[in-house]
């Protein structure tokens, strides 16, 4: 479905959910993101408004991650859910976003990406404010867990945007506001 350099991401199957719940419910992730039951990612397979993904290293296929997103057709907005990482410290994270935002606005046409993440994630944070996402705000206090109230951080990236981040000519809107193109050398 998605290969990069390193990763094929392929929709899951059911003989998959338990590898993600077992990333889900790493002592690195488990505090970062809800752990979903076998039932709900079942669910999440069989619904064409989700896609789950895992994240399958090419020179073993071992699964080193997933994502659960949810598609808005309607609005074109592409909502990445969950991303977990179960070998850390390698760039898979990276490596998996931008072939996530690549997909999403490349491929799928979508006009807005977004996700939340908790305010003690830091890496995450450093992740997604590294490729350029907009911190939209903060919803505060927004969920409940055994930790106690959380604050959810949005970070989002437009369409226009990414085109302009990443310098990919394919955008046929015009240049979003408030940017500056770039002068032309002089010879």
């Amino acid at each position: 479905m998605i290969d990069t350099e390193r990763l094929s991401i392929v929709e899951a199957v059911e003989s998959e959910i338990a590898a993600i719940i077992d990333i889900e419910s790493h002592k690195d992730n488990r505090n970062f993101l809800w752990i979903g039951t076998y039932e709900e990612h079942k669910a999440e397979i069989e619904d064409i408004n989700h896609l789950l993904l895992v994240f399958k290293c090419k020179n073993n296929h071992v699964i080193v991650g997933y994502a659960l997103i949810r598609l808005d057709f309607k609005s074109e907005i592409f909502e990445l859910r969950r991303i977990a990482i179960s070998d850390k410290g390698k760039g898979y994270g990276k490596e998996a976003m931008l072939a996530l935002l690549k997909y999403a606005f490349k491929e799928k046409n979508m006009n807005r990406f977004w996700l939340d993440v908790y305010p003690d994630n830091i890496i995450g944070i450093k992740l997604y404010e590294g490729l350029g996402m907009h911190c939209d705000g903060v919803l505060r206090q927004n969920y409940k867990s055994e930790r106690g109230y959380l604050d959810q951080i949005i970070y989002s990236m437009l369409k226009s945007e990414y085109f302009l981040i990443f310098g990919l000519a394919q955008l046929r809107e015009p240049r979003a506001r408030g940017t500056i193109p770039k002068a032309k050398k002089q010879d």
